[in-house]
Parts: structure tokens; C-alpha cells; sequence
């Protein structure tokens, strides 16, 4: 089994004649996945890759019966775009782009809760399912392979790279997802603990995390008292200084809090082991497994 994407997840690209899209749209089939339709405002009856692109979303999911979406729409348009796909009952809702005004985030992830449905992103590279060959974003595909272990991550380089050794570890991934840098993310990590927690088949969790908020702290609490599989850390940013933006818009520690050192102690508390370095996971997830 899996989360958010497996073998019946038909796909609807927006923005797929965009540059990222069209070049991207093409590394997802190449993977597998079940690209059905694009959607362009205004360029309905072309097709790319030969994927056919219509105008609205609600149009190409009636014409191929799609069941998820991907974004690849510039930042100020993205956020009404992510509320077609989610107006169309589209799920999950993977939305690629970065730097989406904050409000827009905000409304987006109140709209999608509100329907029951799933928004990752944005800033997110997106998910990988592989057993099921399914990837809706931008990760490199290579890297995964088909296995026992969830792993989620706020960081998607810190995704690729720790999912290459787990796999040359000999430890593939039930699905793979970037949960996403922005400040707002529809996909929280103890939001995902819980899916993951659905799926008989995951039999241990990796918990990618970076300075900046509390999801992590939250999600350590809430495995702490209810999940009773093994769990694996790692946290980037341990050297950052405060108040300084690492990379990601939500990676910034302000005050005591969001700190590399309170979200591994956290997690500690919790009884997961925490990797200081990425290549490190693999080790620790073989001793746990």
C-alpha cells in the first residue's frame, strides 16, 4: 500500500506548457505516473508530450476522469489555481510552486481542510509512490525504490539524497513526500504521521525536519502517545544562527523556538533516534528495522 498516490492516481498537470511543466511532465511519464490531461487557460485542444491540455480543470477531469493534480503555475496565479483543482474535488493537490503569497497559502489550505482534502506544498518537490510508479512533482526518481519505510521531509534535497541511501542500503519507501519549505504548508509533518499511520505497510517512519517553527516538536508529542512503529530524525540546520532565513522561507529560528537543538531534544524525549549527518539514516533505520 501507500499514501496520497498509488497505482489507480490519474493526474491533471496545470501550468503544463509552461517550461517546468512540459520538461517535467515528461520525467513523470518517463517514471510511470498516469498523467491524463494538462490544463492552460486558453491553450485547450494542444497537447504536450502528448498529453492532451484543456482549459479548465473541471473539463479535464471530466474528459479522463482525474483524480489528482499538480501545479506548475507562476506564484500570483497559483493560489486560485490550487482552488480549481480543489473545486473539482481533485486529491491530493501538489502544489510545485514557490514564494505563493502567504495569503493565498492561507486560503487555500483553509479551503482544502474544509472539503477533506489534501494540499502539499507549496514549495514542495512533491510525492513518490514506487511501487506504484507514481511521481507528482519534481524528485528524481532514480533514487527511490519500493520498501517498508515512510519517509516525509520539509527539505526536498534533503529528500533526494537521503532516499539514495537508503536505497543503496537496501531500504525502499512505501511513498516518499516533500511536505514543503513556505511558512504554510497544507501537509504538516504530524499530519502525515497520521496517514502514514493508515498504511499496514509502513513499517517505520524517517522524519525530515529543519529549523524554523514547531511542526516537529508537535509531531514528536503526538508519536510519543500514539505511534508504536520505529521512527528515524534528522534535523537540518544546527549550526544556523538565529534569525537568520536558511534557504527555505520557513526555515528561520525567532527566539527559543524552532531551533535545531529543541526539536532533536524533542524528539529524543520521544525516543527517536536523530542522524547527525543524512547518510546516517540509513544506519539508524537498519538498526530499528
Amino acid at each position: 500500500m501507500a499514501i496520497l498516490a498509488d497505482k489507480d492516481t490519474r493526474v491533471i498537470i496545470q501550468g503544463i506548457t509552461g517550461g517546468q511543466g512540459t520538461f517535467h511532465s515528461q520525467a513523470m511519464l518517463n517514471f510511470g505516473t498516469k498523467i491524463v490531461a494538462g490544463v492552460t487557460p486558453g491553450k485547450g485542444g494542444q497537447e504536450v508530450n502528448g498529453i492532451p491540455v484543456f482549459d479548465t480543470v473541471m473539463e479535464a477531469k471530466e474528459a479522463h476522469d482525474a483524480t489528482a493534480a499538480v501545479i506548475f503555475v507562476p506564484a500570483p496565479f497559483a493560489g486560485d489555481a490550487a482552488l480549481e483543482a480543489i473545486a473539482a474535488q481533485l486529491n491530493p493537490v501538489v502544489v510545485i510552486t514557490e514564494h505563493v503569497p502567504v495569503r493565498d497559502e492561507i486560503r487555500v489550505i483553509h479551503t482544502a481542510e474544509r472539503q477533506g482534502i489534501t494540499v502539499i506544498g507549496p514549495n514542495t518537490p512533491g510525492i513518490v509512490t514506487p511501487g506504484a510508479k507514481q511521481k507528482l512533482g519534481i524528485m528524481p526518481g532514480h533514487v527511490f525504490a519500493d520498501g517498508p519505510v515512510g519517509l516525509m521531509s520539509r527539505s526536498g534535497t534533503l529528500t533526494y539524497e537521503i532516499a539514495a541511501g537508503m536505497t543503496y542500503a537496501g531500504i525502499g519507501m512505501t511513498t516518499a513526500i516533500g511536505l514543503g519549505g513556505d511558512p504554510c504548508v497544507g501537509l504538516t509533518p504530524i499530519k502525515a504521521v497520521k496517514l502514514f499511520e493508515k498504511d499496514n505497510d509502513t513499517k517505520a517512519l524517517v522524519l525530515v525536519g529543519e529549523i524554523g517553527g514547531d511542526a516537529e516538536e508537535r509531531a514528536a508529542a503526538y508519536i510519543k502517545e500514539n505511534y508504536d512503529r520505529p521512527v528515524v530524525g534528522f534535523i537540518a540546520g544546527r549550526t544556523a544562527p538565529p534569525g537568520k532565513r536558511m534557504g527555505h522561507a520557513g526555515a528561520i529560528i525567532s527566539g527559543s523556538t524552532g531551533t535545531a537543538q529543541a526539536k532533536i531534544k524533542a524528539l529524543n524525549d520521544a525516543g527517536i533516534p536523530v542522524a547527525e549527518k543524512p547518510s546516517d539514516v540509513a544506519r539508524l533505520l537498519q538498526d530499528v528495522l
